[in-house]
């Protein structure tokens, strides 16, 4: 924990309690990148924001992420590890607009941001998809003729997806898995803004519960309890345990 100090990481827990998924992934990416300001990390493209919340992953937890999932065939727990430091410090996407040309359809776009999913998870439902495409699209033509982000058709947003997943890697983290029970393949996400804030959630709790311990056992403040090393903290909550 010596990358941010225990004490500003519980102050960042504290914070995400009132704030949905866009706003927990703001809060994590300020401890990663410290020193930007809001407006600058919401402008930042998915797989960039992203890699460094793996290395930030890195830095507090380990390169090791353990997850859970059911098989969609015999329901099956599997469970599996990914490293972490496989993503973090991944390229950043090169600088400028993509483009894709299909059937007659010319499209310039930018990969998606904070902002633009923070945009479309505010949007009335069934709309979220059209708002990202809205926001993202930079110019659309087809046979030489401007049309609006809207009228793009599927197969030509299907071609901007993968030129974007080719961009931004780290935007779409998917993992092929084989259930050891039936054999069935499956593509799981995996969402480190969700993952690490989980496991944020985690520790919190347990060093709540630790200070409010030692707290009790000894009179000292939160701050006191913080400063100790985890080793020496283990030991003294051993000691109450046996007392």
């Amino acid at each position: 924990m010596e990358l941010t100090g225990q004490a500003a990481l519980l102050a960042t827990w504290e914070a995400g309690q009132a704030a949905g998924n866009v706003g927990r992934a703001l809060l994590l990416h300020t401890v990663a990148r410290p020193g930007a300001g809001a407006e600058e990390l919401l402008a930042v493209p998915l797989g960039e924001r992203d890699a460094e919340l793996f290395g930030l992953r890195t830095e507090l937890f380990g390169d090791q992420l353990t997850m859970r999932l059911g098989c969609p065939g015999c329901s099956e727990e599997m469970e599996f590890t990914f490293d972490a430091g496989r993503v973090a410090g991944a390229a950043r996407p090169a600088p400028g607009p993509l483009r894709v040309e299909l059937d007659g359809w010319r499209v310039g776009f930018r990969p998606a941001t904070p902002a633009d999913l923070a945009a479309a998870e505010q949007a009335p439902a069934g709309r979220a998809r059209a708002v990202l495409l809205e926001r993202c699209v930079l110019t659309a033509e087809h046979g030489g003729e401007p049309v609006a982000a809207r009228q793009l058709p599927e197969p030509v947003q299907r071609r901007m997806a993968e030129a974007a997943a080719t961009a931004d890697p780290c935007a779409d983290v998917r993992l092929n898995l084989g259930c050891p029970e039936c054999g069935r393949q499956t593509l799981a996400e995996l969402d480190i803004a969700s993952y690490l804030w989980e496991e944020l959630d985690d520790w919190a709790r347990a060093t709540l519960l630790d200070v409010h311990l030692l707290a009790t056992a000894y009179g000292w403040s939160e701050p006191e309890i913080l400063a100790l090393s985890p080793l020496r903290r283990r030991y003294y909550l051993e000691l109450c345990a046996d007392a």
